[in-house]
């Protein structure tokens, strides 16, 4: 492993089972010997944890799409600053659960076309993207039924409907086509373990 270290981010929509598959990815990882930070967007750090609360949970109609990219953005600095960069710098492999291609899908699509707003916020503040995205590509209705069957607080997304959901999707194949040096897509629709398998090597030739 270079001593830049290498970040890895899992994309997809709700459902998509990415969080599943970045736990085992790590837990693979640091069998293996590596040092590898797990982390989670919104979130990673304490005051992102804390916007992470604001922003997932209440009522669909809480925050306008333009708040709500205030607030992601904000999140991900502070990530940023805390979490991803001092381990990257210390050679380690960040694995996390959504970064800001989430936030070009679900504020840049939902409620109106705002991907420039994102775009420009993003080239501002975060000034970085992953070196390899993961994405798990999954049936929108097969997602949505998982995700509501995990009944937790976080649901606000999720409460938008199928319709979101299948714009999401496909949103993420464009996101995936427009930037495809580093997306990698993975067939979510198939048993947890053959999917982990694809995720393992394309990872491990990315470590190679």
């Amino acid at each position: 492993m270079t001593k830049a270290g290498l970040f890895l981010t899992f994309e997809g929509i709700d459902g998509s089972g990415k969080s599943t598959q970045a736990r085992k990815l790590a837990d693979q990882l640091r069998a293996q010997g590596h040092e590898v930070i797990l982390t989670r967007e919104p979130g990673g750090s304490p005051g992102a944890e804390e916007i992470r609360s604001l922003v997932l949970e209440g009522d669909p109609d809480r925050w306008s799409a333009e708040t709500e990219i205030l607030l992601f953005t904000a999140a991900r600095r502070d990530h940023l600053e805390r979490t991803i960069e001092p381990a990257l710098a210390a050679g380690q492999v960040v694995i996390c659960d959504r970064f800001a291609d989430s936030t070009r899908m679900y504020q840049g699509l939902s409620r109106g076309d705002l991907r420039g707003l994102v775009d420009q916020l993003h080239s501002l503040m975060i000034k970085r993207e992953p070196d390899l995205t993961l994405l798990i590509d999954m049936d929108p209705d097969t997602g949505l039924s998982r995700a509501k069957g995990r009944q937790g607080a976080e649901e606000r997304f999720e409460d938008f409907g199928p319709d979101l959901q299948k714009k999401m999707r496909a949103g993420f194949l464009a996101l995936a086509h427009e930037f495809s040096d580093r997306f990698r897509i993975v067939d979510g629709n198939r048993d947890m373990d053959s999917v982990a398998q694809d995720v393992t090597e394309i990872v491990q030739a990315a470590l190679r």
